[in-house]
């Protein structure tokens, strides 16, 4: 990989090859020229490589002018927490989410608490391309201090949207994977002062990852076999920044990360009517649920700044995206593992059951998702080779192609970032979601052929 993969809301890459501290140092003072002055936040996963490239965005800042506050390891959804607290003119958080260990990476945020909206990630990308950097002297240098306390705007902003002494009088057992990721240590914090009985898995963010960092059923088999084992109601998995939460039932059931967002919403929605966002390649179960409370479901293009985008412009009560991530407007418009939980958990101690039986309650669908290579040119083409092979169905191209039948959808879209195809099918049974998706990669591999 020459060139870091670079979308509108940050960049990734490989530490050493694709993403340098020079290639840190451009995009970081790119940011900075597009924002108001002011001080910038800093914060990183626990990957082992944060520290160097925070340090190093830190140093490049500053020589551009700008103060910074280190927030040293810190979950992403805390970092949204902390730039509005703080009064920053912005942030960037240095991880990779759920990419392997060798990935690192920069997800930018607004004054607002948010990752940067496409216009101004489209703005900061043509100033990293510029290559033209505004050197200040040494007497206009910045300067750096630490952020003495990271976690508690963020555990009360999450603690005041549950009613704590009913989740504190259930005394709920929690199995906690954080996977050395950030989430570990804020994680603890908030389900002990919700009451909890915790068993912590890799609690340290030392980027030490002992299972591969994305939260699927096959990466957490030992996960799994520790939630009964540890005699809990309930299993929590995050992503390394901390931003998406997958879950396990007390019989060691991965129920996933789609279920995290709808639980939620079914939650929400009983106390708080009110609109609901979630991105195109999210369960139907959300769209379903909203349907159910008389409230107005929006489907947002993928990407997390494209479901705030929404949110905010129909004043949503609740979003987020089917890969884990709930956002609630009330802590902040980020996705949050930690919202997640508490939700889930305040969600159980209101109706007396248990996470399987909140998940068996909503309406069932099976959600199978893969990829194929494929040049990214003819992608046109090959969308329009399939809105006629399947010409019964509702056509889209909001975002790619989503293709609805009153029972089933597929959605397929190129990747931003690199020449591949994701493919998403959803119907009431695997196998038809399966077979909805080898007929559209049947397709898509006659028009690459």
């Amino acid at each position: 990989m020459a060139e870091p993969i670079i979308s509108v809301s940050g960049l990734r890459g490989i530490v050493g090859e694709s993403l340098t501290p020079e290639v840190a140092i451009r995009y970081a003072t790119a940011f900075a020229g597009s924002i108001p002055p002011g001080v910038m936040l800093i914060a990183r996963d626990g990957r082992s490589s944060g520290q160097m490239l925070a340090s190093a965005i830190q140093v490049g800042l500053q020589a551009v002018g700008r103060n910074t506050i280190d927030a040293g390891v810190a979950a992403t959804p805390t970092v949204g927490v902390l730039v509005r607290d703080l009064r920053a003119a912005g942030a960037i958080q240095v991880t990779a989410s759920h990419n392997p260990p060798e990935y690192n990476g920069m997800k930018l945020f607004s004054a607002a608490g948010r990752i940067v909206p496409d216009a101004f990630g489209r703005e900061v990308l043509a100033r990293y391309e510029s290559g033209s950097t505004e050197w200040v002297p040494y007497n206009r240098l910045g300067t750096s201090r630490a952020c003495p306390d990271t976690m508690s705007a963020h555990i009360g902003a999450v603690a005041a949207t549950v009613d704590l002494d009913r989740i504190r009088s259930r005394r709920f057992k929690v199995v906690l994977d954080s996977n050395h990721g950030a989430g570990g240590p804020l994680g603890k914090r908030l389900l002990e002062k919700l009451g909890c009985q915790v068993t912590l898995l890799g609690p340290e963010p030392n980027g030490q990852f002992a299972h591969p960092a994305e939260p699927t059923a096959e990466n957490l088999a030992r996960v799994l076999a520790a939630v009964p084992e540890a005699d809990a109601d309930i299993g929590f998995c995050q992503d390394p920044d901390a931003d998406r939460l997958a879950v396990i039932d007390h019989s060691g059931t991965y129920l996933g990360e789609e279920y995290t967002l709808a639980i939620c919403v079914d939650h929400v929605l009983r106390r708080r009517p009110g609109p609901v966002v979630a991105n195109c390649s999210t369960s139907r179960m959300s769209e379903d649920l909203a349907g159910r409370y008389g409230q107005p479901f929006f489907r947002s293009a993928v990407g997390e700044a494209n479901v705030v985008d929404l949110m905010l412009a129909n004043e949503a009560v609740f979003g987020g995206e089917g890969n884990g991530g709930p956002i609630d407007p009330r802590v902040g418009m980020v996705r949050d593992s930690f919202v997640g939980m508490a939700q889930l958990l305040d969600a159980m101690a209101a109706r007396d059951q248990k996470i399987s039986q909140l998940a068996d309650e909503l309406p069932r669908y099976e959600i199978v998702k893969s990829k194929i290579a494929f040049a990214l040119e003819k992608v046109p083409a090959a969308l329009d080779a399939l809105e006629r092979h399947f010409d019964d169905a509702k056509a889209d191209r909001l975002d790619g192609l989503r293709l609805d039948w009153p029972e089933a959808w597929l959605l397929v879209r190129p990747s931003n970032t690199e020449p591949i195809v994701r493919i998403v099918a959803e119907a009431q049974t695997e196998p038809d979601a399966c077979r909805l998706c080898d007929a559209a990669a049947n397709v898509l591999g006659c028009m690459g052929s």
